[in-house]
């Protein structure tokens, strides 16, 4: 048990050891400077009244003397008072923690033995997190400065529908989730729901834009992975693949509103050409260059951590060059990934019916894609058996977010291979789950009816990624 001493007078002290009184966790013994009368009939037993004047030196190093206080608390109305009182306590004991609360702006006290509760911070903190879509935090936990935020997930959120493991998680956690007055501990498979409540940690410069992005509504792809497109492009390729590439990005840059395109170049061997890429370059078209390859996956993470990106754009062969894949499911952002028919010449998206947790965590980004550029939309069930019964939860999915999105969705069943069936279309870009295992074992893959297990191999149509994990 340890001894608390509380010097105090006003309504304040009153109010304190009323709280005090109602505590159920409490092991400490309090010894309060203030009279019997003024607190209404305590219950506790382990508070006792010293009814002295604080402000006096004699008075106060006779009571230090009896006991040793662990913390001291100056809760007092007046400053003079409370100045002379924090003064007898320092000339007696040099470096007991002081609990000092103020009301007062002018005051500067330079002690690390000290911790000053503003009256009027914390005034004005609870009038803040009174006014609407302003987030709260936790102010009595960690350091209470914000690293610990609640934050409630509107109708129309861009994180709404979405699993867990499908939001980038750097330098920030989601530690819990409250639903219908029951608390969550998610995993990476839970889903968010409109009016969940989050509970948050980390920086609390990243929390507030967290708090932004779960603010803003769909259809702004490529949120909530970030804002910003990140085309990766090889300058060992020919001269007219490089130029395809980039008129590609830059048209689902122009599609995709208040987004920017960044392009990083890497094995230059050609000084012309380089000249001539650089004349792309706007307010909203940045060009930047790897000299040395061996940095280019350095000079991705830091473009990430700067840039604010939301989709990468390379090849197949890139993607799944070494290292690269991996590389790019660590930083769980989704990749489109060129195909021999150009976006701009696509009508259509298609999603191939997989397993349920995948095809829950990548369908609001498939709306949110093909909302924005005004594409099709169809979940395609293909199965060599025809056992479409395991498909019901996954189209009612998609048939909510239809109603909600006021999108429509074209659900297509059929008794047919899908790899077979997905290369007779023309025209369609394919929507996919990125998974850490998407074409691990490539011998595998003959034996596999996983359609993420054949991506490398389709080379037809372009495809979106959407980071999905279990």
């Amino acid at each position: 048990m340890k001894n608390i001493l509380i010097l105090a007078n006003g309504d304040m002290a009153k109010h304190f050891v009323q709280r005090i009184d109602k505590s159920r966790i409490d092991n400490n013994s309090y010894y309060i400077t203030c009279s019997e009368q003024t607190i209404a009939h305590p219950k506790i037993d382990n508070l006792n009244f010293i009814d002295v004047d604080p402000t006096s030196y004699l008075r106060l190093k006779n009571i230090l003397k009896e006991r040793d206080f662990s913390t001291i608390f100056v809760v007092m109305n007046e400053k003079e008072e409370a100045l002379a009182t924090l003064n007898n306590i320092r000339i007696i004991r040099a470096t007991t923690l002081v609990v000092f609360v103020s009301k007062w702006e002018d005051l500067e006290l330079h002690d690390n033995d000290i911790s000053v509760i503003n009256l009027n911070d914390i005034l004005a903190s609870s009038l803040y997190e009174k006014l609407p879509n302003v987030p709260i935090i936790a102010k009595n936990v960690g350091l209470g400065r914000g690293e610990i935020m609640e934050i409630l997930v509107p109708f129309g959120s861009s994180f709404a529908y979405r699993h867990v493991g499908a939001i980038s998680h750097r330098k920030w956690r989601l530690v819990a989730i409250y639903r219908q007055e029951k608390q969550i501990f998610p995993n990476n498979a839970t889903m968010i729901l409109p009016n969940d409540r989050l509970v948050v940690i980390g920086n609390p410069l990243v929390l507030e834009d967290i708090y932004k992005r779960v603010n803003k509504r769909q259809g702004l792809f490529p949120e909530p992975f970030g804002k910003n497109l990140y085309l990766i492009v090889n300058m060992q390729q020919r001269k007219e693949e490089i130029l395809l590439q980039i008129n590609e990005a830059i048209f689902l840059s122009n599609q995709l509103p208040k987004t920017k395109l960044y392009i990083r170049l890497f094995n230059i061997h050609q000084l012309t050409i380089l000249k001539e890429l650089r004349g792309f370059e706007t307010e909203d078209i940045k060009v930047h260059i790897t000299y040395i390859e061996k940095n280019i996956l350095s000079d991705i993470d830091y473009d990430v951590s700067q840039l604010d990106i939301g989709l990468f754009l390379l090849t197949n062969e890139q993607f799944f060059a070494k290292n690269y894949k991996k590389h790019l499911y660590g930083l769980m952002r989704p990749v489109y990934i060129f195909g021999y028919e150009p976006l701009y010449n696509i009508t259509q998206t298609v999603i191939l019916k997989g397993d349920k947790v995948e095809m829950e965590a990548l369908s609001t980004s498939a709306f949110d894609f093909s909302e924005s550029l005004g594409l099709g939309l169809s979940l395609c069930d293909y199965n060599p058996e025809g056992d479409f019964d395991e498909s019901k939860d996954i189209i009612e999915h998609y048939e909510t977010l239809s109603r909600f999105y006021n999108y429509k969705v074209k659900i297509v069943q059929k008794r047919v291979n899908p790899i077979r069936e997905l290369l007779k279309y023309e025209e369609i870009l394919h929507i996919a789950p990125f998974t850490k295992d998407i074409n691990k074992n490539p011998l595998m893959n003959l034996f596999s009816t996983e359609v993420s297990h054949y991506l490398r191999g389709i080379r037809k149509h372009p495809q979106l990624l959407i980071p999905a994990d279990k």
